[in-house]
């Protein structure tokens, strides 16, 4: 029975707080990697145009036999630097993404980077209104945006991003982003929710708070996010960990528990792991 709780985007559509992510999971190993997730409870998958694997993700999830709709499904616009990104580019790619998918809809469709050293997000953001119309995406929204990017988006558009997918651990809490995404009724989506490599996992707050639960270090900062009420999609092509990352519905943390995780945003080892979106233009 699949226990992963659903969080209401702003738009009425329901998202699953805990799906599974396949960033820098090849396409020969995509669809290997989201059956086993599939097969373990995942009803939610997040993978990107940049990422090369939606051909094998949408054969997992042919293949899986879940009926459609009780799958959520995410893909992501890569609004690279080597071309313009006007209307028509942008409904090619997404057409693009739908087909190698095999899908006729996604349930969130997303801007990848908010790219400040171009003009073209505000024009690209028209389209997406456009395709949320449609049906084609039954929500949209942004990743990676800052506060800034959020505010110019409202100037000229009264369609609300559904969920800005960001950089988030307990050494990257991105206050003032969560701050402003619940004054606005975006929701808060965090990507390396585990952090990268093994650093934050091995920290003696998480570890103290692992071995209270007789939980996993991974468990134990997924559970952290759920409680701060974030989506998660943590990533992993390793079947043990994969279902291990589900299994955090059995427990919960203590008011003491959340208050050692929050610290580590402020400790010495606080910092950013991933891209920084205000100069990254890769």
């Amino acid at each position: 029975m699949n226990q992963v709780p659903g969080i209401k985007l702003n738009n009425g559509t329901l998202m699953p707080q805990l799906g599974y992510g396949v960033w820098q999971v090849p396409d020969d190993e995509a669809e290997r990697a989201v059956g086993t997730a599939l097969e373990a409870g995942y009803r939610s998958v997040d993978t990107a145009a940049i990422y090369g694997n939606e051909k094998g993700t949408g054969k997992a999830l042919a293949a899986s036999g879940v009926p459609r709709e009780e799958l959520f499904v995410t893909t992501k616009l890569w609004n690279g630097p080597s071309q313009r990104w006007g209307r028509d580019e942008v409904l090619r790619a997404f057409d693009d993404s739908l087909a190698k998918l095999a899908l006729d809809h996604v349930d969130l469709y997303l801007i990848h980077w908010p790219r400040p050293m171009r003009d073209d997000v505000l024009a690209i953001w028209r389209t997406f209104e456009e395709i949320a119309a449609s049906g084609r995406a039954k929500a949209v929204g942004v990743s990676n945006f800052r506060p800034a990017d959020l505010e110019r988006l409202g100037e000229v558009s009264d369609l609300v991003p559904a969920v800005n997918q960001i950089e988030l651990h307990p050494l990257l809490p991105q206050t003032e982003l969560r701050t402003l995404h619940a004054r606005l009724g975006i929701t808060t989506e965090a990507w390396s929710p585990l952090g990268q490599g093994k650093e934050l996992l091995t920290l003696p707050a998480v570890a103290t708070v692992a071995a209270k639960h007789g939980r996993s270090a991974a468990q134990v900062v997924l559970r952290w996010h759920l409680q701060s009420g974030h989506v998660v999609i943590p990533k992993s092509v390793t079947p043990e960990r994969i279902r291990e990352n589900l299994a955090v519905f059995g427990f919960a943390l203590d008011t003491e528990d959340m208050a050692a995780l929050d610290a580590l945003g402020s400790g010495p080892s606080a910092r950013r792991i991933g891209p920084d979106p205000d100069v990254f233009d890769a």
